[in-house]
């Protein structure tokens, strides 16, 4: 009877693969007795590399809310009123209507907007759409909501691109929402302003919600410039989840926001209003001072800050495409236009003794002591993540290792 007892107090993980977790072990099975060192094109952590560093503007902001000594205590739950109209007026730039304060939420992060996001929108049945390749975190949130996920397909032939035929197949009363992930992550892709719309106009026709990461906003250095989604939320309401993580270089500050990008006002319904504040009382936000800082890091930093980043990052995009051109097992279908990583395939018919893109990567990673990740994680088979916010000679040596190790393994014709 006691094991019984116990039983009903068992709380099992959800078995999700998570990034952290499968390059954790990868850096596990690296032979650190092979004299080389680690080259990581694993993580999108820019500030791992000194050509990407974040703006003094930044830091000085830091130093100035926690020095004022007025930033010590608690803030309100939702977020400091005044980083909230800060993130407001900054997002609405771009937008054919303006945000106010109380359409944005400050989180720990867009991790914790993800989250907030999933449990706004979780109720018994629910399902959610997700894009494959796509962001694991979203599968491990909705796995702890009870979330039913299904999966929609990216098309890598057309700039992996929403399948919307398949989300009008997928989609049924219980489905609350579709994500999008622009520019995307893992895929480098920018979406087109008449791509977006078609996504509103689906979405409206199915009676769903579209939540919009957009983590990588303004990261855009292809012909396709960045367009929110929330340019469409006349037509369908967005919510809208982004941090200074990327375009400042600063992921470790935890700083993000989630937003009801929602001009015809669903979502300013007393009750839905109230409802996502008591869920922020239980939350712990960002770092007191780290919020008082947003205003003068939003309204201070330089374009050419902005510049400087976009421009190391098409240079690094260009040196993995021109590098995995010259691997033959390699294939990258879609030049990247955004964001810091590229999906590439793996033609296993040309390597001996390499079973996946697991096995790949694992001895890739004991041989040549380089960190990629496995399409897998992602949810694409066969293929593996690149991430090209590294500096140029990182990228070169890693890219020039795993030539090698493609050629050892290479079938003998």
């Amino acid at each position: 009877m006691e094991g019984a007892g116990n039983a009903n107090h068992e709380v099992e993980a959800p078995s999700r693969i998570t990034i952290k977790g499968i390059l954790g072990l990868l850096m596990e099975n690296v032979d650190t007795g092979n004299g080389k060192r680690v080259v990581s094109l694993g993580m999108g952590d820019p500030s791992a590399y000194t050509c990407f560093r974040t703006t003094r503007v930044a830091e000085d902001a830091v130093v100035d809310a926690l020095q004022s000594q007025k930033f010590n205590g608690y803030s309100p739950t939702v977020g400091l009123p005044q980083t909230r109209r800060a993130i407001a007026e900054y997002l609405s730039r771009d937008l054919p209507y303006k945000l106010s304060s109380d359409d944005v939420f400050v989180t720990s992060g867009c991790t914790q907007a993800i989250d907030v996001a999933l449990a706004m929108l979780a109720r018994p049945g629910a399902n959610v759409l997700l894009p494959r390749p796509g962001f694991p975190i979203y599968e491990l949130c909705a796995a702890f909501r009870h979330i039913e996920v299904r999966h929609y397909d990216l098309l890598p032939n057309k700039g992996w691109e929403v399948d919307l035929d398949a989300i009008q197949t997928l989609a049924d009363r219980n489905t609350v929402a579709m994500v999008i992930i622009n520019p995307g992550n893992p895929c480098g892709n920018v979406y087109t302003d008449q791509h977006l719309r078609e996504i509103a106009e689906t979405a409206e026709k199915l009676k769903i919600l579209v939540i919009a990461d957009e983590v990588y906003g303004h990261l855009a250095f292809g012909d396709t410039p960045f367009v929110p989604m929330g340019r469409y939320g006349r037509i369908v309401p967005v919510l809208t989840l982004g941090s200074l993580s990327k375009r400042w270089i600063v992921p470790g500050w935890r700083l993000g926001w989630f937003v009801t990008s929602d001009p015809s006002g669903m979502f300013r319904k007393p009750k839905v209003v109230e409802r996502i504040k008591k869920y922020f009382d239980i939350l712990g936000g960002p770092s007191t001072f780290i919020q008082a800082a947003v205003p003068q890091i939003i309204d201070r930093t330089d374009e050419a800050f902005f510049k400087k980043n976009i421009d190391m990052l098409r240079l690094t995009a260009d040196i993995c495409c021109s590098r995995i051109s010259e691997i033959p097992c390699l294939t990258c279908p879609d030049k990247p236009k955004g964001s810091m990583a590229m999906m590439v395939k793996l033609n296993l018919s040309l390597l001996e003794d390499i079973s996946d893109d697991i096995d790949f990567c694992f001895k890739l990673a004991k041989e040549e002591s380089v960190i990629i990740l496995p399409g897998l994680a992602v949810g694409l088979k066969d293929w593996v993540r690149i991430t090209f916010a590294a500096d140029p000679a990182s990228l070169e040596e890693g890219l020039g290792r795993i030539k090698s190790f493609c050629q050892r393994y290479a079938k003998q014709v």
